[in-house]
């Protein structure tokens, strides 16, 4: 399937953290609850506006998947659970990698099915951090896309 990448309005912030909240309820099964509610405020109030923003969108124009880029560095990549397993982070991932010059990924190491999709999709594990950025012990795999 061939899907169009779009941009995100600031009038959709809620949407995009309500389904960044369903993606990671799905996936970051090691986050505690108090960790998901630590986080859900900063998405909305500060690093929506610290990345550039793309999205994929269903039929009814809701989005169903989006990613966040700063500095060449992939900084979110979410897809909704009702949409996984349909090519949608990988037509990300290769929208960022072609047009917005994607190098490198930073990857919760517990998030093994992420891991994994990166590192099928060319990028290799170059370092590795005990804590992640807010100094919670989530160790973070920093991953580069192979040359």
């Amino acid at each position: 399937m061939n899907y169009k990448i779009d941009k995100i309005e600031k009038s959709e912030y809620q949407n995009v953290v309500d389904l960044w909240e369903a993606s990671v309820r799905a996936t970051h099964h090691f986050l505690k609850e108090e960790d998901i509610e630590f986080f859900k405020p900063l998405i909305l109030t500060s690093y929506l506006d610290a990345v550039e923003l793309r999205c994929i969108r269903n039929n009814e124009k809701e989005i169903i998947g989006f990613l966040g880029i700063a500095d060449q560095n992939l900084e979110m990549l979410f897809i909704h659970p009702a949409y996984r397993g349909k090519r949608i982070g990988k037509a990300l991932l290769d929208y960022s990698i072609e047009q917005l010059k994607v190098t490198k990924v930073d990857v919760n190491e517990q998030n093994e099915q992420a891991v994994g999709f990166y590192k099928h999709c060319g990028f290799e594990v170059i370092n590795r951090s005990e804590l992640d950025p807010t100094g919670k012990p989530y160790p973070i795999l920093h991953m580069e896309l192979r040359k």
